[in-house]
């Protein structure tokens, strides 16, 4: 056999043997992997189409109509098409296969198929479009409530230390922090407890350099991107407050404060804080704070439960900027939800970049929007002991970011329009 013949058959064989394989990966459902399956089918309640669309079958929805479902082994197929989706069994809120529909049309109802072995485990491998993750150092010690030498070391939970304070150099960059392939978060896990903004340059994840390099070099602009938003003693973007005398007050006095990473998933991520003992107003709260984000998207969810009181209010805002044009609309139940944003040149970059920042909520919520010296506030009224809103930043510099003010306000009205109609979900047995 010559050389060129033989250059010839390898070649052949290894286009025979990268083709079988990725036949194989594309069509895992036909196989006796997963032997049994149901559909469900998704719709877009809208007339126009809609890009990241988050879809949640919910775990006793699913169960109910499917027993021998095993979320330790299952696939989700649209058509020959293999979706990336994930089982939050952890989750406190939003129990159940989580996955994310791109480019629905408008009023578009898409049937899914969920293979399934019912027993066994077979996880998949879906490229990372989000992150949760908390870390602390260890091998150090505590000295003057700061934390000396150690290395960092990833955890999946944490019961706040009595020494921890601001700038204690104990928690990677100060708290736990979660990103979607658009952006990333994080908030202080001491007596601030706020929320501030990793804008992205890249849709990879990032979160796991951040604050390796020098601890806080992400204050300068790195080529993943940087911290862009001030926060000082404001509400960042999203922070959790009580309204109170005319002021803000973030969850700064507790007995105790335990936070865990619930989902750390390829689709989806969440991370729950319980803050024991919330003194605020003259209650005592218990709160149970969850923050998730999806794929596709800049917004965090936030949802909580309270215990141990009835507050008047659960507010929330943004840190007032000078260089930031300020709007708000009061929405329309079941139609969009309301929100308040800043839009401006606001980074700490040098010079600042554009950033818009928001708030979004039911209009059925809200009680007021006002402001205290440090900050733009929306007060929402719980229900039946449970709270919930939404916040995002959107940075100019995003891959395929947002540039102009025009575009952000655009970008709002859709979102706050999808958050009122989200996706409907029918299960089949």
């Amino acid at each position: 056999m010559n050389r060129s013949f033989k250059n010839w058959v390898n070649g052949v064989s290894a286009f025979l043997l990268l083709f079988s394989t990725s036949c194989a990966t594309t069509q895992p459902a036909a196989s006796s992997e997963f032997p049994k399956s149901f559909t469900i089918q998704v719709t877009n309640p809208l007339n126009r189409g809609r890009e990241s669309s988050l879809v949640l079958v919910d775990g006793e929805e699913l169960r109910k109509n499917n027993p021998q479902f095993n979320p330790e082994a299952f696939v989700v197929m649209d058509g020959p098409t293999e979706i990336p989706s994930q089982y939050n069994g952890k989750d406190h809120f939003n129990k159940g296969v989580a996955l994310v529909l791109e480019n629905m049309k408008a009023g578009e109802t898409r049937k899914l198929t969920i293979h399934f072995n019912p027993t066994g485990s077979n996880k998949r491998n879906y490229p990372k479009r989000t992150q949760a993750e908390l870390s602390k150092k260890v091998g150090g010690r505590w000295e003057n409530r700061k934390y000396l030498g150690g290395t960092f070391q990833n955890i999946d939970s944490l019961r706040v230390p009595d020494e921890l304070t601001d700038h204690s150099y104990y928690l990677r960059y100060e708290g736990p922090g979660w990103e979607s392939d658009k952006v990333g978060y994080r908030f202080y896990l001491d007596w601030r407890n706020g929320v501030d903004v990793f804008g992205k340059r890249t849709a990879n994840m990032v979160l796991q350099q951040v604050g390796q390099d020098g601890y806080d070099s992400y204050h300068n602009l790195q080529p993943w991107g940087m911290d862009v938003l001030k926060v000082g003693k404001a509400l960042g973007v999203g922070s959790l407050a009580m309204f109170d005398q005319g002021k803000a007050v973030r969850v700064e006095k507790t007995d105790s404060t335990y936070a865990r990473i619930l989902q750390n998933g390829p689709v989806y991520s969440s991370i729950l804080t319980d803050y024991y003992g919330w003194q605020v107003a003259g209650l005592k709260l218990n709160v149970h704070s969850q923050l998730s984000i999806h794929a596709g998207t800049r917004a965090t969810h936030h949802q909580m439960r309270l215990e141990r009181g009835q507050p008047q209010n659960i507010s929330t805002g943004l840190i007032k900027d000078k260089a930031a044009k300020f709007v708000s609309s009061k929405g329309e139940a079941g139609k969009r939800y309301g929100y308040i944003a800043t839009y401006g040149p606001q980074s700490l970059n040098s010079p600042p970049d554009n950033v818009g920042i928001a708030v979004l909520f039911k209009p059925q919520d809200l009680l007021s929007i006002t402001e205290d010296p440090l900050n733009h506030v929306v007060l929402l009224k719980p229900t039946n002991g449970q709270a919930q809103y939404y916040f995002l930043a959107a940075w100019e510099l995003e891959q395929n970011g947002i540039k102009t003010e025009e575009q952000f306000h655009q970008y709002l009205a859709q979102l706050a329009e999808e958050l009122a109609n989200p996706v409907k979900v029918k299960i089949s047995k």
